[in-house]
């Protein structure tokens, strides 16, 4: 090829070279149909995951597979899709704006639902002429005892009463969280004061009245915190905390006292009620009396109509209606039985999750309990551990605002990780500092209230100090867990440790402050083992 062209022999001198002919432009000589069209839609099939994304693509153009045959010789969208996705480099471009993140909140509404939750003690300095008494069974006057029942009872009830509410807010519902709310709270308040009546042994009437305002006022806070009235829910109890600062300093009288208890409990009472009142009327349809019907279990039934689930519950999407084209399904009074049966079978596996939060409530206010009272439940001629009891209240609120950085850290750590192992390692580090800072932050709550509280224990004790950590890595892990799902495991956990505890107090085993380090440090490592487990699961983080 290198060569010169050379005439043929004999020919003139004039005569040109020979040059083949070019070939003539065939069809199989044209640009491939599938390479032009995925040059295309480069852009889009590159950052595509899988080739029914292209395939969804081609379908919404038009392209039907008589013409995908024709045109590109495969045989439907589907193949020209696994073409395309086989033929264009995968190449997934940043987006131009960052990616919104839902777990972002104020520091300061968290510290402010910190205090809120830890006002309400200012009422038991108020209420102390009601509380005091001849020493029970218990060690603790005979006043404490019908209160400590009622607020067991309380955090029990409506952990689990708040953990609907929120369900139904998750989904959009506001109307349906007040009703579960509106039913819900009532039932709470009348179940804590019969159990602090029935626990009232030898204490005054004084007592059991004081115990059922307090399941009052849990019923109603709860109902302002589910609802996101903090603010209204401070500003109610800024009386009572007025007077409970004025008798550090000077005595109060008694009916003065009795005042300012009644206030605060009428103010936030009346505040949650009207928080939740306007859904009577939305179920009446502007009739008080049908609304306050409808809240009964059934209560919307009207000869055969449209059955309505218990009030906090949805109803099946077919009650009262007869299964058309079901065979054995009878229209009438078979058709509305079976839907009642559906609507109760539906409501067991809710219930399931709500007894599952209900139970984890009461674990830790049990353990709670024990990190204040220990020593005197004990015999123990001590001090009451109270401040102990305030610093862990308090902590809820940077508590809560370090679990939303958990979980901002960690899908900040989804959207930059390539692999599950560093996913796990973002996750992990994250998980390290966030728990490094709640103990922190306890820590200094712990060591200040000690200093501030009167009479109070020391607080550089070292087996206290170390259970009282230990406990804020349970209550944390818990919070955490609860927020991955995994209720179940966590209630199991502090239940367990409040039953271990209970044992050893019963059976008069050890030292109150070393069972608890005890009990809080297994407590503490089987929950870090339970997140440690779902760590690295990306569902878990949803």
């Amino acid at each position: 090829m290198s060569g010169s062209l050379r005439t043929q022999p004999g020919a003139h001198e004039a005569t040109r070279p020979l040059v083949p002919s070019q070939r003539r432009s065939t069809s199989w000589g044209r640009p491939d149909p599938i390479d032009e069209l995925a040059a295309e839609l480069k852009e889009f099939v590159t950052a595509a995951v899988h080739p029914d994304e292209v395939a969804a693509l081609l379908e919404s153009d038009g392209l039907s597979d008589d013409q995908i045959r024709e045109r590109y010789g495969v045989t439907n969208s589907f193949a020209l899709a696994e073409e395309l996705f086989a033929r264009v480099d995968r190449s997934y471009p940043e987006p131009d704006a960052p990616a919104p993140d839902p777990w972002v909140t104020g520091l300061i509404g968290c510290l402010l639902r910190g205090v809120v939750f830890a006002l309400p003690g200012l009422g038991y300095v108020l209420a102390g002429p009601l509380l005091a008494g001849p020493k029970g069974a218990f060690g603790l006057p005979a006043g404490t005892v019908p209160m400590l029942a009622g607020a067991l009872c309380g955090w029990t009830w409506n952990q689990g009463l708040a953990h609907r509410a929120y369900t139904w807010m998750g989904l959009g519902d506001r109307s349906a969280a007040r009703r579960a709310l509106l039913v819900g709270t009532p039932a709470g308040v009348l179940l804590g004061s019969l159990v602090a009546f029935a626990a009232a042994g030898s204490a005054g009437r004084g007592a059991v009245a004081f115990a059922a305002g307090q399941s009052g006022y849990l019923g109603a806070a709860t109902v302002l915190l589910v609802m996101g009235r903090e603010r209204t829910l401070l500003a109610a109890l800024a009386p009572m905390t007025a007077g409970a600062a004025v008798t550090v300093f000077h005595p109060v009288p008694d009916l003065a006292r009795m005042a300012l208890l009644l206030g605060s409990l009428a103010a936030v009472a009346l505040l949650g009620l009207l928080e939740v009142a306007p859904v009577v009327r939305e179920l009446g349809e502007g009739s008080w009396g049908a609304g306050l019907i409808a809240l009964l279990p059934y209560g919307r039934l009207r000869g055969g109509a449209e059955p309505s689930g218990r009030a906090g519950e949805p109803r099946a999407a077919s009650a009262g209606r007869p299964a058309a084209g079901k065979p054995g399904t009878a229209p009438g009074r078979l058709g509305t039985a079976a839907a009642r049966l559906r609507v109760r079978r539906s409501a067991a596996g809710r219930h399931a999750g709500t007894v599952a939060y209900a139970l984890f409530g009461l674990g830790s206010g049990v353990l709670v309990l024990y990190a204040a009272l220990g020593d005197v439940l004990t015999g123990a001629r001590t001090a009451v551990a109270a401040p102990a009891a305030v610093a862990l209240t308090l902590s809820m609120g940077p508590a809560e605002w370090l679990l939303f950085r958990f979980r901002s850290g960690s899908l900040a750590g989804l959207r930059s990780s390539t692999s599950a192992r560093s996913f796990r390692r973002a996750s992990a580090g994250t998980l390290l500092r966030c728990l490094t800072g709640y103990l922190a932050s306890l820590l200094v709550l712990g060591l200040g209230v000690s200093a501030l509280w009167p009479h109070a224990p020391a607080a550089a004790d070292g087996v206290r100090l170390g259970g009282l950590l230990l406990l804020g890595v349970v209550m944390w892990t818990g919070l955490l867990l609860q927020s991955f799902g995994a209720v179940t495991g966590t209630a199991a956990v502090v239940c367990a440790a409040a039953l271990a505890q209970t044992a050893a107090l019963v059976t008069h085993t050890g030292d109150a402050h070393w069972v608890g380090l005890i009990v809080y440090g297994a407590a503490a490592g089987a929950q870090t083992l339970l997140v440690c487990a779902r760590l690295g699961k990306v569902t878990a983080h949803r």
